[in-house]
């Protein structure tokens, strides 16, 4: 059924520049019409753009294994370093305990303990500087929730809506096709999600 434009032949001078879809349904001896070829050449151009996403998805994902290498290493170092500085911390400890087990007197025991508080102290002091408090941990997670039901929200009202550049710069939509049209001409179709 022809229903707009006029319906072309095998042997038209279209066909060098039409989607291969298109050249081949024309290679059966199938008629085509302008609305098929432009069907045609969309629905190329969106495989093209699947397959566009699709290996920058895999870009992506080996970019995140990499990163994730690097953070891993990251994280060892540190680690090996704290661990060693533990180490030294106690064998330094080890050290003292046997000078005062040598010497018992009362001034070398107070000392020792004053620098096994002191040394106790410092990690202590460091840690409360570092790690945030209690009410920074509940701002933030404040502020996560709000993210969140400002993401819903968007959800909500169109954020998963799928809309792309189509043609010579025109905004297109993905709609739902099994849905009914609506308005006075049935010009109104369902986004797709919604």
């Amino acid at each position: 059924m022809k229903r707009h434009g006029r319906e072309r032949r095998a042997g038209d001078g279209w066909r060098h520049s039409a989607s291969p879809w298109a050249r081949n349904l024309a290679d059966q001896g199938g008629h085509v019409d302008d609305e098929t070829v432009q069907l045609g050449e969309l629905i190329e151009t969106a495989r093209q753009h699947q397959r566009l996403a699709e290996d920058g998805l895999r870009r992506l994902a080996a970019h995140l294994r990499r990163l994730d290498e690097v953070v891993r290493e990251e994280i060892r170092c540190v680690l090996v370093q704290e661990l060693q500085a533990l180490g030294h911390d106690s064998q330094c400890a080890v050290e003292a305990l046997r000078g005062l087990k040598r010497a018992a007197n009362l001034r070398v025991i107070l000392w020792s303990i004053a620098t096994a508080l002191l040394s106790s102290a410092i990690p202590l002091v460091a840690t409360f500087l570092l790690l945030p408090s209690p009410r920074q941990i509940a701002a933030l997670g404040a502020r996560r929730d709000e993210l969140q039901a400002s993401i819903a929200r968007l959800e909500k009202e169109g954020g998963r809506v799928d809309l792309r550049r189509c043609g010579a710069g025109r905004f297109c939509v993905r709609i739902d096709r099994t849905a009914p049209a609506y308005g006075e001409a049935a010009d109104y179709f369902v986004v797709r999600g919604y």
